[in-house]
Formats: C-alpha cells, structure tokens, sequence
C-alpha cells in the first residue's frame, strides 16, 4: 500500500497567523496618524488664525476616533473604517492646509498597505509565505 500523493492544488495553510501583524501595522498607523493630527494643533493655532471651538473639537475627535480604532482592526471592516477615518482626516483641508497636508501624506500610506495586503494574499492563496513551505525530506 502507498499513501496517497499530496494534491499539488492544496495550498497549505500557514503556520503563523499573516493577518496578524498586518493588523498590528494598521493599528500602528492608526496610532501614528492620530498622534500627527493631535500635533497639528499648534500649527492651526499659530499659523491659521487660531483653533475654533469646531476646528480643536474635529480634531480632537478625529485622533480619539483614531486611538479608539486602532483596537478594532481585528474586525473584518477595518479596513473600510481606516480608510473612512482617512476621508475625514482629508476633509480637514477646510480647517488647515496642513491638515489636507497630513491626509495627503497618509493617503499614500494606507495605498501602500492596501498594496500590501494585496500581496500578502496573494503569497498566502499560491503558497508563497515562508511559513507555507514545506520541508521535503529527502
């Protein structure tokens, strides 16, 4: 009797979770974004004429939103959410330039993560991750 030969159309899962410290670059960037707006606060204030009451509460709410989405990346909408935060964060460009400066620069980064993601599954649905390989004994 012989085993049966592994299908070469089965892709083995991996043996770490991928998803997982993507999730933790996402909510990193969150992090980072969020303290970036809150540091853009001084700048309105000095070069813009002075934070409002609407524009300190935006952005103030803004970065809170972003801390508070950072510990939900784990859903399966994050992704959506992440980039509906960033269509907010370039609306700011009615506060300040520099804001629409902040979303611009971020923008390219979560394009550059969605780049990323596309690959990782990519890798992940041919079997390409090191964590996929498989050791043939010889």
């Amino acid at each position: 009797m012989t085993e049966p030969a592994a299908q070469p159309d089965s892709v083995p899962e991996p043996a770490t979770d991928p998803w997982k410290g993507f999730r933790g670059v996402m909510a990193g960037t969150l992090i980072l974004e969020a303290i970036v707006v809150l540091l853009a606060l001084p700048v309105v204030g000095s070069v813009g004429g002075g934070v409002t009451w609407a524009s300190g509460t935006y952005l103030v709410v803004l970065a809170v939103v972003m801390f508070l989405g950072a510990g939900l990346q784990r859903r399966p909408w994050a992704m959506s959410f992440n980039l509906g935060l960033q269509v907010f964060v370039l609306l700011g460009t009615f506060i300040h330039l520099s804001i629409g400066i902040i979303g611009v620069v971020f923008a390219v980064v979560w394009g550059f993560i969605l780049v990323l993601r596309a690959d990782v599954r990519g890798r992940m649905e041919k079997g390409l991750l090191p964590s996929q390989r498989i050791q043939r004994s010889s």
